[in-house]
């Protein structure tokens, strides 16, 4: 078995000036899409499932195809729990294999945060399993719920705080960015985001990573970002294309006469994204 280190892929790409994707995924299908482009592209990627997924697959399942996938493939490979915002399911997915977890407790006072984070760090570090959290607000509607309110930028002493009463391995940052698809240009504060990278040492990640130019993606990675959150596109573009061949074919199609044709647009998007991150070539 490969193992693969996730502080260390970070630690590369914020040497070398990219950024490690994360994408979620939904079932196996876009699952194995995301892994086989990233082969293609040779290039490091996380690979996540959301807690609806967790709930509704297993936890079980989902640690067992994850530490198969992480085995097995030919580029180094995270599988990654995204924006748990309870304590219980991070602790489970770490006895289920996953190697890296998000515990997002930001809608909660900054002690609560921290209170949730000392847990899950505790827990996982001893195991040697990453953990992620998150810090100010990602706006619009994300499985963590819907934020529309104003208060979304993250404070620098803030970040700084949590950072060293928690020991974190990464940190999601609200620098303006939303989930779902945005309405208009999204407007990113670099400015914090430089004051915050420049504040801690922690790689910084960023959420709502569909939508965002190609120009912008890149202007954070160079003001610190060390991992980019793909989620929506890549759902949207499995359903969307899934309906087209359902129709395409009519009734009574076999499964993977129909998957594989959607697959295949999932990688194109998968693949777009690894080169936007700059990370293609480089497992």
């Amino acid at each position: 078995m490969i193992q693969h280190s996730l502080k260390e892929l970070l630690k590369k790409a914020d040497q070398g000036g990219y950024a490690i994707p994360s994408f979620n995924y939904s079932d196996i299908w876009d699952f194995l899409a995301i892994i086989e482009a990233a082969e293609e592209e040779e290039a490091p990627v996380m690979i996540a499932s959301n807690p609806l997924v967790v709930m509704d697959i297993g936890v079980e399942l989902c640690g067992a195809f994850g530490k198969a996938a992480m085995e097995k493939a030919k580029t180094p490979l995270i599988h990654h729990l995204d924006h748990s915002f309870r304590v219980d399911m991070c602790k489970s997915a770490i006895d289920y294999g996953y190697p890296s977890v998000m515990i997002d407790a930001s809608k909660y006072s900054l002690k609560e945060n921290i209170k949730a984070v000392q847990e899950v760090v505790a827990y996982a570090h001893p195991q040697g399993v990453h953990v992620e959290a998150e810090i100010g607000k990602i706006k619009g509607k994300g499985i963590e719920g819907d934020f529309k309110g104003g208060d979304f930028l993250v404070q620098v002493d803030e970040a700084a705080a949590l950072v060293k009463e928690t020991g974190v391995d990464s940190l999601a940052v609200g620098i303006g960015t939303a989930h779902g698809f945005y309405e208009g240009k999204p407007e990113i504060n670099f400015q914090r985001l430089a004051e915050v990278n420049k504040a801690i040492d922690t790689p910084l990640v960023l959420h709502g990573g569909t939508g965002i130019p190609e120009e912008d993606i890149r202007k954070a990675i160079k003001n610190g970002i060390n991992k980019v959150n793909v989620g929506t596109i890549i759902h949207c573009t499995y359903m969307n294309n899934l309906r087209e061949e359902l129709v395409k074919m009519g009734p009574n199609p076999y499964t993977l006469d129909v998957v594989k044709p959607v697959k295949e647009k999932i990688k194109e998007v998968v693949k777009m994204w690894i080169r936007t991150c700059m990370v293609n070539g480089k497992a």
